[in-house]
């Protein structure tokens, strides 16, 4: 039996693999073609049935998707719309609770507002790998990336904690609004603090204690467990814990991670993250079919039908109260108007329409328990877990493929007048390059007289800053053993004062820190590069 469950999994990881490549080959975002191929897989005769246990849906899949998030977050553009992001995150939310909560008791018989609240909840926030991965080769503006990623960050903890509640009131029967507002503000602030002792802890042993990175790299794997099963085991925020100690780690990353480990852990990452998140799309196609059979009481048309209407309400109220959170503290603060350029009728409109649901959805749904305290069966869980499936499947599929077209159709063009990444990439290279020939003067004039070679990185630096250029010149620099080992040696001292300088530069503020990020990244390749020979 284990082996037959193994096998299924790993198949199912082939499976994703082979509809990545062919996502590549037709350009269509991966995430729709993974929720076409599981359902596709799931109608092939004889194939068995999936389930997961819900208890294991947040422990196994949201802390490592929520730590990966915070930590590849873009800590200046989150604090520049920071404003705009609460917004969404939070008030997004909460307003497409309320609303599908109403919404689902009147048109659905038998659904009490606890259990439109529950729906509301898991239904409200959308999914950043999703929408960025759709976007993937579309140009639209720098914010309206910023605004998606960033309220992904935000929203998760919202939704969940909007689902948290409903849940402890339709298993307990009783709700107070005052003891529940204390109750979240106390989970939310002791989450953020476990969060930030266990990150400052994990700090100091990766700074001070670990050396090796096949240490630190499965650290920061098991990092985001840590921090989630401490926070809730004292029923505290676990999803606040991993946000808050993610972005806490990431912002700390360049003190104890080493190039080596930097090209690890990026590697490492990006490899989990897909795996995580292509088995969660996959899965929702696989589980439709089980969920149509659990209907019971209803019939396949009602529910098609409750689904639709939900999910028309969820796509048009996204789409208004972005248009609300953009332009409503505009028209009520004048300092946000000359602070903030406006987005336009576009942006909104495009933010608005990127709204598909995915993991955390699905992974909410899932986690439904199965029974009421008294053992009871918990009311409605089918009929939640379809129409879920339904609004994931259309705004994923529906609005995936259509978005593309509908930015191409309005033709967007960026909004804020920021210096293009390309000239900012030329100017801290340039900055780079000065830092580097002075180091070279200062302490390596005789060698350049004595050496071509090593005269030849100077005129490198100076007819070009480009470390691709630089590399293609590298093969044929070292004619004899002993300049090729000085070669390798001044090389990798320039990267250091590069790394050095780029530190100081981030330090400034005054460049893009993403750009940053990929500069260190590319003099981490090459201090890999130097150091292998």
């Amino acid at each position: 039996m284990i082996e037959e469950n193994v096998l299924l999994v790993l198949s199912l990881f082939f499976v994703m693999a082979m509809l990545f490549v062919i996502s590549q080959r037709i350009n269509i975002s991966y995430p729709i073609l993974l929720v076409i191929g599981g359902l596709a897989i799931s109608l092939v005769p004889g194939m068995p049935v999936i389930s997961i246990n819900p208890d294991l849906v947040f422990l196994v899949f949201l802390p490592p998707l929520l730590f990966e998030a915070a930590w590849y977050t873009n800590w200046d553009s989150l604090k520049k719309w920071r404003r705009s992001i609460i917004g969404l995150g939070f008030g997004l939310v909460f307003f497409t609770s309320i609303a599908i909560a109403y919404f689902s008791v009147n048109i659905i018989p038998g659904f009490t507002l606890a259990l439109g609240f529950l729906l509301g909840g898991i239904i409200s926030p959308p999914d950043a790998v999703a929408a960025t991965s759709v976007l993937k080769g579309v140009k639209i503006p720098k914010r309206g990336i910023t605004l998606l990623e960033g309220e992904s960050l935000v929203n998760d903890a919202a939704s969940l904690t909007v689902f948290r509640f409903a849940v402890a009131v339709i298993l307990t029967g009783q709700f107070v609004f005052e003891k529940a507002a204390t109750e979240f503000v106390v989970l939310s602030i002791m989450g953020v603090v476990v969060g930030l002792a266990i990150a400052h802890v994990l700090y100091l042993f990766l700074r001070y204690v670990v050396k090796s990175s096949n240490i630190s790299t499965p650290i920061t794997l098991i990092a985001p467990y840590i921090m989630y099963i401490v926070a809730e085991h004292f029923h505290w925020s676990g999803v606040l814990a991993v946000v808050s100690g993610g972005l806490f780690l990431s912002f700390r990353s360049g003190d104890y991670l080493n190039y080596h480990t930097r090209i690890q852990t990026k590697e490492v990452w990006a490899t989990l993250g897909f795996l995580l998140n292509g088995f969660v799309f996959i899965l929702i196609g696989l589980e439709l079919p089980v969920i149509v059979a659990g209907l019971g009481a209803y019939s396949q048309g009602e529910a098609i039908n409750y689904a639709l209407i939900i999910s028309a309400i969820v796509i048009v109220l996204r789409i208004v109260l972005v248009y609300l959170s953009e332009f409503l503290p505009r028209m009520l603060s004048k300092k946000i108007r000359v602070r903030e350029k406006s987005p336009g009728w576009k942006l909104p409109l495009i933010v608005g329409w990127a709204g598909m649901r995915g993991v955390v959805s699905l992974a909410s749904a899932l986690a439904i328990p199965l029974t009421l305290n008294n053992g009871d069966p918990f009311p409605h869980r089918n009929l939640i877990l379809f129409i879920t499936f339904v609004v994931i499947l259309i705004t994923l599929v529906f609005q995936g493929l259509t978005l593309p077209i509908l930015i191409k159709l309005i033709k967007m063009d960026e909004i804020d007048l920021e210096e293009p990444v390309e000239n900012q990439i030329d100017e801290i290279r340039v900055l780079l390059a000065k830092d580097s020939i002075a180091f070279l003067d200062k302490n390596y004039s005789k060698e350049m007289e004595e050496y071509e070679t090593i005269a030849r990185i100077k005129e490198q630096l100076q007819r070009s800053i480009s470390v691709s250029e630089t590399a293609k010149q590298e093969d044929s620099c070292a004619q004899l053993t002993a300049v090729r080992s000085l070669y390798n040696k001044i090389m990798l001292e320039i990267v250091a004062i590069r790394r050095n300088g780029l530190y100081k530069i981030r330090e400034e503020k005054h460049y893009d820190s993403s750009i940053i990020k990929d500069l260190e990244y590319t003099l981490d390749l090459e201090e890999s590069r130097l150091k292998r020979k």
